[in-house]
């Protein structure tokens, strides 16, 4: 892996061009300068509403829906709109497909009038599993719409509920605004909008001024959240508000709308998004009403009639509480009402690598520390197996599952199987060990280290460290994440770590491995056509090199009689890449990648023990130590210090064999 404080490229102190990134903030400046307006309501209906009446009386649940197939404008052409309305996530969240489909569906739904837009949207989830960073995304991604003409939003000026100028229209007039501009008016005038039109303009609602907004959660606007406190001391005024002495003290009546506080959360949120968090942890009272809310569209408090509020609400909560709420009987009916969505951790490693290089990416402890090109990846391999569950297949262990969640061939297994291995075990994921408690774990290793770099081995010792020195896990736990350590030293470090001195053996390794793929193609097909084979210097002509076939093959365990139908299916790949305009390379066959590669280390075999075993190596030997120390610097993301432990690790594993 580069050092983290070298530029993109990887290039230490290399010239960085700026403009590009000047270009994009320019260009999305220039998207999203949103055109400020205010006047009448008159003047609305004349100017405004005609330009776009289905998006002026949309919903909450359709802004949303919008939102997100706004952002997907970017994704590729060939994208299902599934896929497109997933782009606003996509930079943030990895290896959560499966549940932020769920969550698009679910808008998706909503927004075409489905009964799912009147529950609850829950997700469920461990600690650290990105159900926090999904609402954080949907609220950022809410006002970044808001400030495009796409996603432009008009309210009455200065409603506490930012309530949609549509709503003054008469419930006797709506039928004919219906007919005239093909969309339906659906919500209702709250308190404080009714006294202020009949206070302030005496009825006429066509003076009433209206004005644009931008979605804003530090403002609140169209934007709530909340977190539960001591829930002993918890008060419902926190969303609904309350009466506000001091100015009933002014007005003289409590029931005037103007001597209520209407600065609860879902007052925030109308028009937009209400972000509950640990949910489960509040009151039963607060749950009816939050229920109510998105299922009756309105929420009631003393003195008032009903109140109209259209919102969405997303709440989500971890195992140990939902465990709980479902222990209660009484909470069978809430239960109904809600969408639950469950977000795992990943089970890929490759998605778990990537959550970590965002993380240390930003995090200051990390900038100037170099990190082996395996320390991320063989994180997330500890982190994946922590949370599988045993395969039942026999010849499949834990290692095997792993690689194919991360799609990865295994030989004897279909590539369906891990289709099959997910729907046997469906709460794979929801336990097992964070991203968080990985990330501490490494920032630890760095704060101890002497120097600016981290190894694999290092990496494996900290996390053994951590483990060990938790309180909180029983000893049968630590014993079985050892054991995972283990296993991600032995079943894939090892491999990792070989393979890379294996190819800094080579001047250039991967031009030496495709010719020799490219010359054992040739040798196949003279082999299954029954023809010779023309040498391309001295032009004589040869049959098939049987020899050299079985050599490659053998180094996969091809049998003499399985030999025939492995040729059929390589020269097969070859055909379909060849039919699609591509060249067959290495990566196309995962077997027939290995069985070339284990090939080529074969030859250098008494190379690489010299390079790696000498104990006073002489100066033709210090010279291929160096050139191989400089390969895996230069081309395998190495820094000196990784690349001598590196050289001294695969020297200890050849001892070994």
């Amino acid at each position: 892996m580069r050092s983290l404080a070298t530029d993109p490229g990887g290039r230490s102190g290399a010239f960085i061009d700026h403009s590009a990134f000047i270009e994009s903030l320019s260009s999305f400046s220039r998207l999203h300068r949103a055109q400020r307006w205010e006047g009448t309501f008159g003047e609305f209906l004349a100017n405004v509403l005609p330009t776009n009446p289905a998006a002026l009386a949309r919903t909450s649940h359709e802004y949303i829906w919008d939102m997100l197939r706004w952002h997907g404008k970017l994704a590729q052409s060939e994208a299902t709109e599934s896929e497109r309305a997933r782009e606003l996530f996509k930079r943030e969240l990895f290896g959560v497909d499966a549940p932020l489909t769920r969550v698009v569906e679910y808008f998706k739904a909503a927004a075409g009038g489905s009964d799912v837009g009147r529950r609850l949207l829950l997700l469920l989830g461990p600690p650290s599993g990105g159900k926090s960073t999904l609402a954080i995304l949907l609220k950022r991604g809410m006002e970044e719409y808001s400030r495009t003409e796409e996603g432009a939003l008009y309210a009455i000026k200065g409603s506490p509920l930012h309530e949609n100028p549509l709503n003054l229209v008469p419930a006797s007039l709506r039928p004919e605004f219906r007919e005239r501009y093909g969309v339906a008016i659906q919500g209702e005038l709250s308190p404080w909008a009714r006294d202020y039109v009949e206070r302030e303009f005496e009825g006429d609602f066509v003076s009433v001024p209206v004005e644009r907004i931008l979605l804003s959660e530090a403002s609140r606007f169209g934007i709530g959240t909340y977190a539960p406190h001591d829930p002993t001391t918890a008060d419902i005024a926190d969303l609904v508000g309350s009466v506000d002495l001091a100015k009933v003290a002014q007005i003289g009546d409590e029931g005037d709308p103007r001597a209520w506080s209407w600065s609860g959360a879902v007052y925030s949120a109308s028009r937009g998004l209400l972000e509950m968090i640990e949910i489960l942890k509040v009151k039963r009272e607060f749950l009816y009403l939050l229920l109510t809310l998105t299922q009756e569209k309105n929420v009631k408090v003393s003195r008032f009639p009903l109140i109209h509020l259209d919102e969405t609400v997303l709440a989500h909560t971890n195992l140990a509480e939902f465990h709980k709420f479902l222990q209660e009987k009484e909470n069978e009916a809430l239960l109904d009402r809600m969408v639950i969505i469950k977000v795992p951790y990943a089970l890929s490693y490759k998605d778990e690598s990537r959550i970590y290089q965002k993380l240390v990416s930003g995090a200051p402890a990390f900038r100037n520390v170099h990190l082996d090109p395996h320390v991320l990846n063989l994180s997330a391999v500890f982190a994946i197996l922590t949370r599988l569950a045993k395969p039942e297949r026999e010849g499949l262990d834990l290692a095997k599952k792993l690689r194919l969640y991360a799609g990865e061939a295994i030989e004897g297994v279909p590539e369906t199987e891990a289709t099959r291995l997910r729907s046997e075990s469906p709460d794979e994921g929801m336990n097992g060990v964070s991203p968080r408690f990985v990330i501490n774990a490494i920032s630890t290793a760095i704060t101890r280290g002497t120097t600016h770099s981290l190894t694999s081995m290092e990496l494996l010792l900290a996390l053994k460290d951590a483990i060990e020195s938790d309180a909180r896990m029983e000893a049968k736990q630590k014993k079985a994440w050892i054991d995972h350590l283990v296993t991600a030293r032995k079943e894939f470090y090892n491999r990792w770590v070989k393979e890379d001195v294996h190819r800094a053996m080579f001047a250039s390794f991967e031009e030496e491995a495709q010719q020799l793929l490219e010359k054992y193609l040739d040798e196949v097909e003279a082999s299954l056509d029954h023809r010779q084979v023309t040498d391309p210097i001295t032009g004589e002509t040869r049959p098939a090199d049987e020899r050299f076939l079985r050599s490659v093959e053998e180094k996969i365990k091809v049998s003499d009689s399985g030999k025939l139908s492995f040729r059929q299916e390589v020269v097969r790949k070859a055909m379909v890449a060849f039919k699609a305009g591509e060249k067959f390379k290495l990566m196309s066959h995962a077997r027939m990648r290995e069985a070339i590669e284990q090939y080529l280390f074969e030859e250098r075999r008494d190379v690489l023990r010299l390079v790696t075993s000498a104990a006073r190596p002489d100066e033709d030997a210090r010279q291929k130590i160096s050139v191989v120390q400089q390969r895996l610097i230069n081309e395998y993301g190495y820094d000196e210090y990784s690349a001598k432990e590196a050289l001294s690790y695969v020297t200890t594993l050849l001892a070994q064999e």
